[in-house]
């Protein structure tokens, strides 16, 4: 039996031409050293471009977005209303029933008055309200920076020889704090952050915690002689030498 090839022809798949288009890739424009420098600084200050916001707006509408960059209560305080007010009386009361004992026990740390404990737990807060953008941050006193600042402080004058010194060393000193991080908030220096390692964070967290447990020793322990450094060794010798008292 002898195949056509005409037939053959006809069954046979029909063959597909694929044509394949090829694009040139396009350099970037070429760039200075200036204009590089000037493109990273932009991208590592300002990530999220506050400026772009302004760009074609009359002036008036530039001073009432610059007026509200600065105080963001100002862009979400109109739409505030009766049913957030009262989520925030509920939030308000579960928070203060924590940070009221907080606040007096870090105080206790610094070996300050409790009030000043009270008022650094009530007054960071309200002002945040008003400079701040977050709706999830915690703001207020920690426990390592108070024991720093007491153990500080400690060394060069005596909280219960001279109290009134004591306090405004104590006012001085986070006065200086504060003006140094708001320093580094104006500079947009934030990005320094990045240059700590994950590991380093942990390590600071665990260190403060086992610090802050190891001078709750005194109070336990009921030993009046107790040491002012927070290293673990000083701590531990303190406690065998001086748990007799």
């Amino acid at each position: 039996m002898e195949s056509n090839p005409s037939t053959m022809r006809e069954q046979s798949p029909s063959c597909l031409e694929i044509t394949m288009e090829v694009h040139s890739v396009v350099p970037p424009p070429h760039k200075s050293t200036i204009q590089k420098l000037k493109t990273r600084l932009k991208e590592t200050l300002f990530p999220d471009d506050p400026f772009r916001q302004f760009k074609g707006q009359p002036t008036k509408k530039k001073w009432v977005l610059a007026a509200q960059y600065i105080f963001p209560i100002l862009h979400w305080g109109p739409n505030y209303n009766l049913k957030l007010f009262k989520s925030d009386i509920v939030s308000g009361v579960t928070i203060a029933s924590l940070a009221i004992p907080q606040g007096i026990s870090y105080a206790k740390l610094a070996s300050l008055p409790p009030i000043v404990g009270l008022y650094s737990s009530f007054v960071p807060p309200l002002v945040y309200a008003v400079l701040g953008s977050s709706r999830d941050i915690a703001v207020g006193p920690v426990s390592i920076a108070s024991l720093i600042l007491g153990s500080m402080l400690t060394q060069q004058v005596s909280p219960t020889g001279d109290p009134v010194l004591f306090l405004q060393l104590a006012f001085t000193a986070t006065f200086f704090a504060g003006l140094f991080q708001a320093s580094l908030g104006f500079l947009r220096l934030g990005f320094i952050i990045d240059f700590l390692s994950k590991a380093t964070l942990i390590g600071f967290m665990a260190g403060a915690a086992i610090i802050v447990s190891l001078q709750q020793l005194k109070s336990l322990l009921g030993i009046t002689h107790f040491t002012k450094k927070m290293g673990f060794i000083p701590v531990m010798t303190s406690v065998f030498h001086n748990s007799q008292e």
